[in-house]
């Protein structure tokens, strides 16, 4: 058997590559197919398979797009409601690839067509199964139970299914079974995933929150609990993934602007620049998402899908790489982008400070803004700060005083530069980025404030 997981950092997402003999088959592929193309070719084998463990609703997929180009059978549960040919699996039926034998479960609970694929190598019956969960089972985690793939059950029905997914068909199979799904650490599928990228099966018996053993009730009531807020954009894109997205090659290329023509930009304005470039000078009323951090998974939660975008970097490569990586959460609306040496407009800075420089600025007379996740700021936080997590900063900024100094900080500083830049637009005078994070300010001994302990799954 020919096995290669491939991870895509900036949305923590997993996809896979199973080749035998002349055969091969993709589970769970981002949009961007190419180099799934690029492996079948250079191992000489024809992708016969292309397999959705469920309809995502973090990403777009590229399964219809690597479908067209090889001639692959799309697989998906027989509950997913496609609107293209789609070969519809059930509990137990098997395919082969080569000599590997693929076996299927249907493990509803994340989503109701969700399917866990076990791929046996026939030419080594001694190796262990290669399990691939998709969103049902994490490494230390499940899959959250309320999302839109889910629409027409409660959070708690969900949550019902997926105990009988994992407790009646997962759990019962050989503890030496390879564990292989579909995210990582920061995806917001769940709400404690690790940052390993596989396990065994018996080792996830032993360490995971949600596989030690319970009742139903209370397996319903701690996988339903503290799931972090939805982004707006997972229902169009579970939705698109299961209409089909249009090849990458067929969407509209950015113009290049003048400095009038981004001054005027009617959409939003995105500096994909690090967070210190940004702050040392920025076009006034854009956003900073860099391409650093995750990217996509953050451009996806703050800018609506449908909203015109206008991109502002360094190069043209980080243009087609910004571009690429928004497609991939179904924002297919970039009309433009400007490369900041060209502009000759006035710009604006932030103030970027140490956690040791903030820690003797603050004061009764200034704001401190935690942009984190209400877990993480409960679990450890800089004294005096208040939690505004940042996906309802742009909601919530109202709370604030807008003529206070205002100082913002997350874990390491990426989104606390995000933070600024929204505060800006909102009309903040004095804004200041803490560089470095919550990370740095507890790793050098500042004061520090826990609301709260930490729950099993944290």
């Amino acid at each position: 058997m020919i096995f290669k997981q491939y991870y895509l950092g900036c949305l923590s997402h997993a996809s896979y590559y199973i080749g035998s003999g002349e055969e091969a088959a993709v589970i769970d592929p981002q949009r961007d197919v190419q180099q799934y193309l690029d492996e079948a070719e250079a191992n000489g084998q024809r992708i016969k398979y292309v397999i959705e463990t469920h309809s995502h609703a973090d990403f777009v997929s590229g399964h219809l797009e690597l479908a067209k180009k090889t001639g692959a059978q799309i697989i998906f549960g027989q509950r997913a409601n496609t609107k293209f040919p789609a070969l519809k699996v059930k509990d137990g039926d098997t395919l082969k690839v080569g000599n590997v034998e693929l076996r299927f479960l249907e493990t509803p609970g994340h989503t109701p067509e969700g399917i866990t694929i076990l791929a046996k190598d026939l030419d080594d019956p001694s190796a262990p199964l290669k399990m691939f969960t998709g969103d049902t089972l994490f490494i230390g985690d499940v899959g959250r139970p309320d999302l839109v793939g889910s629409k027409g059950f409660t959070a708690e029905e969900m949550a019902g299914m997926l105990y009988d997914s994992l407790y009646g068909k997962i759990l019962p199979l050989p503890d030496e079974t390879e564990v292989y799904p579909a995210h990582g650490a920061g995806s917001l599928c769940g709400k404690s995933l690790s940052k390993d990228k596989w396990s065994t099966l018996g080792e996830q018996k032993r360490t995971n929150y949600a596989l030690r053993p319970m009742s139903k009730e209370e397996f319903i009531k701690i996988v339903s609990a503290d799931q972090p807020e939805v982004p707006a954009y997972f229902p169009i894109s579970a939705s698109q993934n299961l209409e089909g997205a249009p090849e990458l090659d067929n969407l509209p290329q950015p113009e290049r602007l003048d400095s009038t023509a981004i001054q005027n930009f009617d959409g939003v304005v995105l500096d994909v620049r690090s967070s210190d470039k940004y702050g040392a000078g920025h076009i006034p009323n854009s956003i900073n998402i860099g391409l650093g951090g995750q990217f996509a998974s953050w451009a996806g939660t703050m800018i609506p899908v449908g909203t015109p975008v206008a991109i502002v970097a360094e190069t043209k490569e980080q243009v087609d790489e910004a571009f690429m990586r928004l497609a991939r959460v179904g924002i297919e609306t970039v009309r433009g982008y400007l490369l900041i040496g060209d502009y000759n407009g006035q710009l604006k800075t932030i103030r970027q400070v140490t956690v040791d420089e903030a820690a003797k600025e603050i004061n009764p007379d200034v704001q401190f803004v935690d942009v984190r996740r209400p877990a993480e700021y409960a679990n450890a936080h800089a004294a005096g700060t208040v939690n505004i997590p940042l996906d309802r900063l742009p909601r919530e900024f109202d709370s604030l005083n807008p003529e206070k100094p205002t100082y913002v900080i997350c874990e390491g500083g990426y989104r606390s530069t995000l933070g600024t830049s929204i505060l800006e637009n909102a009309g903040f005078r004095h804004i200041i980025n803490v560089t470095g994070g919550t990370k740095k300010w507890l790793e050098n001994g500042l004061p520090s404030e826990v609301s709260a302990t930490s729950c099993t799954a944290a």
